[in-house]
């Protein structure tokens, strides 16, 4: 297979086939209008083609604003319809910024369409040039010592505000409490208030003590992200300190910003997804996550936020298990990653997220979950795992809940027993 595959689905008033061909000569060797050279033998070596166009339903208003329908439509009909365009190799080569640049590129601001959106990328084999995760879900697993359950962890929150000390001390009693993982928000990079280099020192000194006395190393991402030397840096600095994880908000940063990150590292990379809703919250504008999230697996990323079950964002659950099933799923071969579950999580949805996902390689992070369970947050982690226990052997969780009070707890907090 030398072609790149995109798969979209698009609103148009103007007829399906002339549509989908305006896709592919704009994102190629096209143009609004045949220029010199544009020749027959040009074209069959590096235009885009439409592979497929599958008609879906119609609908009688656009979606989107600022379509152009067919110059004298009095009453425009906009069609829905499945699109797959296919790019050549030779024009993109093994570059993901190219290929990025491909499919997605100026389409959305074609007028033709008042609707356009990216559902699928199948990459060529070429494309396992990329060292994509280093670590993946059994190098993460190695690290954290959790083997047979998800890892169970938790956001510092507030999510800015505290000083490198504050940070410390909470990270303390998490510690404490019996989590495998703690991230720092997405807000909180290094900041006046919060250097980076500060609060790695910090932290820990903290997290490297538990492990001296209990044997267990919490895994810690901190946020790295900034300019590229910036992050080398503090990747450095957390490697220095004997952390285990660093993380990177990768819109801000942006795909050649964590591949060069990737080919430095010596740490797991934790990928947050600040930004995505802007990408994806229309139906018919933006990116899915099923797309999305490939481009960063080959980048090097070891786990990607998928959000969570019944979540305080505007995500459906059907959504957030189609993103967690596709980190699990090979691409190429491999370049599977951890989904990490977040967002209004507790250890009511365990059960759910289980049947559903079929698997315990995920984190699962809780911050209310953890922190506002009535007997504190070693019971709010003690509630987790014993709802991801109930979960895996078939258990009700009320039924549970009845040998295990940190469980009972949780499920009376909140009503659900």
């Amino acid at each position: 297979m030398d072609r790149l595959f995109a798969t979209y689905h698009i609103e148009t008033a103007h007829p399906l086939e002339k549509a989908a061909a305006v896709m592919a000569g704009e994102q190629s060797a096209g143009t609004f209008v045949k220029v010199p050279g544009e020749t027959p033998e040009l074209l069959e070596n590096h235009g885009a083609r439409v592979e497929r166009i599958t008609e879906l339903e119609t609908v009688d208003a656009p979606t989107l604003a600022g379509s152009k329908p067919p110059k004298g439509t009095q009453a425009p009909v906009y069609r829905r319809a499945e699109v797959v365009l296919s790019f050549p190799f030779a024009n993109i080569g093994t570059s993901l910024v190219s290929a990025m640049t491909a499919v997605s590129g100026n389409l959305y601001e074609l007028g033709q369409f008042s609707g356009l959106r990216l559902v699928d990328v199948v990459f060529p084999d070429a494309f396992k040039t990329h060292a994509g995760p280093q670590f993946g879900i059994d190098g993460t697993r190695k690290l954290a010592g959790v083997y047979d359950r998800p890892l169970l962890g938790t956001i510092i929150k507030p999510s800015v505000g505290f000083s490198p000390a504050q940070t410390a001390e909470l990270v303390k009693t998490l510690c404490d409490a019996g989590l495998d993982f703690i991230k720092d928000d997405e807000l909180q990079a290094n900041s006046p208030h919060s250097p980076l280099a500060e609060r790695v020192k910090a932290v820990m000194h903290v997290v490297n003590d538990h492990a001296e006395r209990t044997g267990k190393k919490v895994m810690v991402a901190f946020n790295i992200s900034g300019d590229m030397d910036e992050m080398l840096r503090g990747h450095d600095t957390v490697l220095e300190h004997g952390g285990t994880c660093v993380m990177v908000n990768l819109i801000p940063v942006g795909l050649a910003a964590v591949a060069h990150l990737r080919r430095h590292s010596q740490l797991p990379i934790h990928g947050h997804r600040a930004g995505w809703g802007a990408l994806t919250r229309q139906p018919y504008l933006g990116w899915s996550y099923i797309a999305f999230q490939k481009f960063y697996r080959l980048a090097g990323v070891d786990h990607l936020h998928v959000n969570g079950l019944r979540n305080k964002f505007t995500e459906d659950d059907a959504s957030v298990l189609a993103s967690a099933r596709e980190c699990l799923t090979p691409m190429l071969g491999g370049y599977t990653v951890m989904p990490v579950f977040s967002s209004g999580q507790w250890a009511g949805q365990a059960p759910d997220t289980y049947a559903a996902l079929g698997s315990t390689d995920l984190m699962y992070l809780a911050g209310g979950g953890i922190v506002a369970h009535p007997d504190g947050p070693a019971a709010g982690v003690a509630s987790l795992r014993e709802g991801w226990e109930a979960a895996m052997a078939g258990i009700p969780l009320a039924t549970y809940a009845e040998t295990h009070p940190a469980l009972r707890g949780a499920l009376e907090m909140y009503g659900a027993l």
